[in-house]
């Protein structure tokens, strides 16, 4: 059973003993969790099982009671506020909602973090590179539109193409596909490999969506009651003759 990739230097992510508790029930329990460069792990779990607070660790909006995480060789839980937010800088996140500014339209949801973090572009080159993500994600034309006007799954590619606009070198998917008719669901999909492709980007990706698994994961961890249960690629885990595994697949 492979818990962590096969690494010859230090994984981009790297978990080790991650426990938190909540009004005195332990939502994470010993999480032990390794990202490889340009690798897709998705962490599969019912609701309830601790997967959204294993991402809030990860970027430390939630303070993990004990254990370490290392994030492109930063230990998150030691650094200092400033530290923590350049990092943060290096970490994209896929909200479930797509999370973009109603009262902007695309071009300037996109043009947010480059202006905030990238003060220095001028106007020709942030255009350029907002003309570059929207083409990425299949939807050049896009700029002039409204949030209001975007149908789901183009919220979440305008999202996803925000995320972009930094270059991050890990990814942070929040049920990426709730919500989705099938055939969106796929597109996305699609685009979380291409991406990874693209730019070498490692994705940690959370769902309960095993179509999502199947398509997007190099290795799945299988969460439940905080905890890691089991651990390896989708074919693995399908055969496995563990009741519980095995309604996730049926």
């Amino acid at each position: 059973m492979k818990m962590e990739p096969i690494e010859t230097v230090e994984p981009v992510v790297r978990i080790q003993g991650l426990n938190k508790t909540y009004n005195g029930q332990k939502v994470l329990n010993g999480v032990d969790l390794c990202i490889g460069k340009a690798e897709n792990v998705v962490v599969l779990g019912k609701s309830g099982s601790g997967k959204s607070t294993l991402i809030k660790c990860m970027v430390r909006l939630s303070e993990p009671d004990e254990g370490s995480i290392s994030i492109m060789g930063k230990d998150i839980v030691k650094i200092n506020y400033q530290e923590l937010n350049a990092l943060r800088v290096k970490i994209g996140f896929l909200f479930q909602n797509g999370a973009l500014y109603d009262s902007m339209n695309v071009h300037d949801n996109l043009a947010f973090p480059l202006r905030h973090h990238r003060k220095h572009l001028g106007k020709e080159k942030l255009n350029a590179m907002i003309s570059e993500v929207l083409e990425n994600v299949g939807l050049p034309e896009a700029g002039n539109k409204m949030p209001a006007e975007l149908s789901g799954g183009m919220s979440k590619r305008i999202g996803l193409a925000r995320t972009l606009m930094l270059k991050p070198s890990l990814m942070l998917y929040d049920e990426p596909t709730s919500g989705l008719d099938t055939a969106t669901s796929k597109e996305i999909n699609q685009l979380i490999l291409d991406m990874q492709r693209k730019y070498q980007i490692s994705s940690l990706i959370i769902t309960h969506d095993i179509a999502c698994a199947k398509m997007t994961a190099d290795r799945i961890v299988m969460l439940r009651d905080g905890a890691i249960v089991a651990a390896g690629t989708y074919d693995e885990l399908n055969k496995s003759n563990d009741e519980w595994i095995k309604s996730f697949f049926n």
